[in-house]
């Protein structure tokens, strides 16, 4: 990185340069890699397990082969083509470490971001069609009707020192992810590793499924369980929940939100909880002519530009007729009262004799003669 200097101060200051977009590198060869598939010592052929079945007397994990490639994000990862035609779905080849098309790819070939959405919440991050349940070994795509974020990683080869095992676990499946938290059960080689997207466990289970880490292992990476502890039930419904109103809050328009408190407030009558505005300068008020007593004040406010749905001489017409509105809703609940207590109302004052007053006689009188 060298310095750039500066033409008016003469001094020289350290400039990142820009990262530029690199094209996606291609993995391997086509014809590299190996496709010569095991002995099956099944019978049948089950086309959900994608195995045979029936038949077989050794243990199925231990009958594993090791991957033969692997993929690292730093060294692959790149724009494709799938960049231009905002196709949101990865490359399940890309991230097994076996892509033979690099840039030429129809897929991602990158690590999906936070905010990334899929058009479909049925399918994987893979474009994969999710199940209704989990298969019996907790294996395949996953289920649908479940967010899980945590992997179950089996056949681990531990090491005496416990911080060097947490060290590597993270070190290995932190290069999918951020990892929110993880357990690791000594003595039993297994280890569950939670992330904070459900996309990026996705793609860490089909990145370190039979994979290893510093050892000879050969991982078994699965699905995790629910967790029973009725705390993390608890902590999980939060988080989905707050998930919700903050995908809710985004979705919404400040301006519909404005409009739909005002009314709310006209209707309630509390002219309190109108939409937050900020008070105008002194100096942007004008003179206003006197008016009678009895009327509550209207202040005219300047527009303040926040393009919002009314603007501020707008609202504060609907604050001066909601205060007329909640004045005469209070003289009538007044009137309910005194009704209610048969409390007579005040005799009218009459008028001098003469005019109008011998015409209406003794109105407002209590005598039934009159």
């Amino acid at each position: 990185m060298k310095p750039i200097e500066s033409s008016s101060t003469g001094t020289s200051k350290t400039v990142a340069p820009k990262r530029k977009l690199r094209p996606a590198r291609k993995q391997v060869k086509e014809g590299e890699i190996d496709k010569t598939e095991a002995i099956q010592p099944g019978k049948e052929y089950n086309i959900w397990y994608n195995k045979w079945a029936g038949g077989d007397k050794e243990d199925a994990l231990a009958n594993k082969t090791k991957a033969q490639t692997r993929c690292i994000i730093a060294r692959d990862a790149g724009y494709t083509r799938a960049d231009a035609t905002a196709n949101k779905y990865c490359c399940l080849f890309f991230a097994r470490g076996y892509c033979p098309y690099g840039h030429e790819c129809n897929y991602l070939h990158r690590l999906p971001l936070p905010s990334h959405q899929l058009p479909d919440n049925s399918r994987d991050c893979f474009g994969r069609e999710k199940h209704g349940e989990y298969r019996d070994d907790m294996g395949g795509v996953g289920s649908f009707n479940r967010v899980n974020r945590t992997l179950y990683i089996g056949k681990i080869q531990e090491t005496p020192d416990k911080k060097q095992a947490e060290e590597t676990l993270l070190r290995h499946f932190g290069e999918w992810g951020e990892i929110m938290r993880w357990n690791i059960l000594y003595g039993r080689g297994v280890a569950f590793v939670m992330y904070t997207s459900e996309l990026n466990a996705q793609f860490a289970r089909e990145a370190m499924a039979n994979q290893s880490m510093d050892g000879d292992e050969i991982l078994n990476v699965r699905w995790a369980t629910e967790d029973p502890n009725p705390g993390e039930k608890k902590r999980e419904a939060a988080r989905i929940q707050q998930m919700g109103e903050k995908a809710i809050a985004g979705m919404l328009d400040e301006d519909l939100v404005e409009a739909t408190q005002t009314i709310r407030a006209l209707e309630e009558g509390d002219v309190e909880d109108f939409y937050h505005i900020e008070q105008s300068k002194p100096e942007d008020i004008p003179e206003q002519p006197e008016e009678a007593e009895d009327r509550p004040t209207k202040k005219v406010k300047s527009a303040n530009g926040n393009g919002g749905f009314f603007d501020a001489d707008a609202l504060d017409n609907l604050k001066f007729y909601a205060e007329i509105a909640k004045k005469q809703a209070q003289e009538n609940q007044n009137q309910d009262r005194l009704k209610e207590r048969k409390v007579p109302p005040k005799a009218v004052a009459k008028p001098a004799a003469g005019g109008m007053a011998s015409m209406l006689g003794g109105y407002g009188s209590d005598d039934e003669s009159d």
